[in-house]
């Protein structure tokens, strides 16, 4: 009897570590529990996340959001999550998702965990009028800005350690894009480099009528849906929900709606699925 009892106690023991802690519990069963989906996004970055006339959140990131909520037969929750504190956000637990264009990079994947690309942001130099600057070849010597933790700084890193920093070149980071508009506007800086559907709306709302475009930046920068970085039932989930937003025509719907009429841009690089 004592034999079995032993056993019967190192397979109880067994099970038990092999079902992990018990506080493990997937973000995926809280959202249909509490039927609330809160949504970490940028509200500061036209036309992903920003907010319309009567102050209330809309973007396609906030779009995302409400469809995925829909998904889950749950109240979608906007929380604005500046750039900086997008993955914060996530890992401390203020947002069950992060829905806000971020590029899906391997440094980022060792905190968070990412679903394939569910947007593309084909990346443009914008500068002013006056500033001479006709290509991205031309930065080399300019005052550059951006907006810190993006994927266009560290864009911006890697050309400085190649050499425009001995070249003149300058960098200065600012907590969010509507503040690196606005030092672009003042002459803080000479150029910015940011998403074509962002310089789009830009010069859509008229705004900012001193800022052109001066030629494509070498940057593919793929926005990817993020979850914590343990929780691979919601990752799963996450990902089957992109994969039907872009098999039912929804993704090229929301894309149309507002990044305009031109052609959809691609979610895998050229002969690679992610």
């Amino acid at each position: 009897m004592k034999t079995l009892a032993y056993a019967l106690t190192a397979t109880t023991v067994l099970a038990f570590a092999l079902a992990g802690p018990a506080s493990a519990q997937s973000a995926l069963d809280k959202i249909v529990q509490s039927k609330k989906l809160r949504c970490g996004v940028m509200l500061d970055a036209p036309p992903a996340g920003y907010r319309d006339s009567k102050n209330e959140p809309d973007g396609y990131d906030v779009t995302y959001c409400k469809d995925m909520a829909k998904a889950l037969g749950a109240e979608p929750v906007i929380v604005e999550t500046p750039s900086p504190d997008r993955i914060p956000a996530l890992v401390s637990n203020r947002i069950d998702v992060l829905i806000s264009s971020t590029t899906p990079t391997p440094a980022r994947a060792l905190t968070v965990a990412f679903t394939q690309p569910y947007t593309n942001n084909i990346m443009t130099v914008v500068t002013r009028k006056d500033t001479g600057i006709t290509q991205y070849s031309d930065l080399k010597s300019k005052k550059l800005g951006g907006v810190v933790g993006t994927t266009p700084e560290q864009l911006f890193k890697e050309e400085f350690a190649k050499g425009w920093q001995s070249s003149g070149a300058t960098y200065t980071g600012y907590a969010s894009d509507a503040e690196s508009y606005l030092a672009l506007q003042q002459g803080k800086v000479d150029a910015l480099v940011m998403s074509t559907g962002v310089f789009h709306a830009l010069s859509q709302s008229g705004q900012f009528p001193e800022f052109v475009a001066a030629g494509v930046a070498p940057l593919a920068d793929f926005g990817s849906i993020a979850v914590r970085r343990d929780d691979q039932q919601f990752l799963n989930w996450a990902r089957l929900f992109i994969f039907n937003q872009i098999a039912n025509g929804r993704w090229a719907e929301v894309y149309h709606k507002y990044y305009g009429d031109g052609p959809l841009p691609p979610l895998t690089a050229e002969g690679i699925n992610f």
